[in-house]
């Protein structure tokens, strides 16, 4: 079959079916995508939640925190605001983690 037009209906387009499996696997890896920098998106906020109770900045801070941490460790930042939440469930840092938080929140970035 090359098209996705019923035989009987004179109005649909004739879409190689191709095209129709190449946009629909397109569409897919994109839903996985947004689907992941949702997820993504929801543990750096509860992270940044931390660090504003635990660490004791204001939320644009926090979010600074956790930039210099990724940045410094060469760290993704998503991974640094795993660790942090994973932290506040009593998880330990990891040791190169903890120092760079130390020094971050000391700075007052």
């Amino acid at each position: 079959m090359t098209s996705s037009a019923l035989p009987d209906d004179p109005t649909s387009p004739q879409v190689p079916v191709d095209d129709l499996l190449r946009d629909l696997a397109r569409l897919q890896a994109e839903n996985r995508q947004l689907q992941h920098a949702v997820a993504s998106h929801a543990v750096i906020d509860q992270a940044i939640g931390v660090l504003v109770v635990l660490g004791q900045v204001g939320p644009d801070d926090g979010f600074a925190v956790l930039r210099d941490v990724s940045q410094n460790t060469n760290t993704k930042l998503s991974s640094i605001a795993q660790h942090i939440v994973k932290h506040a469930q009593g998880v330990a840092l990891p040791d190169l983690v903890l120092a760079e938080l130390r020094a971050a929140l000391a700075r007052g970035t």
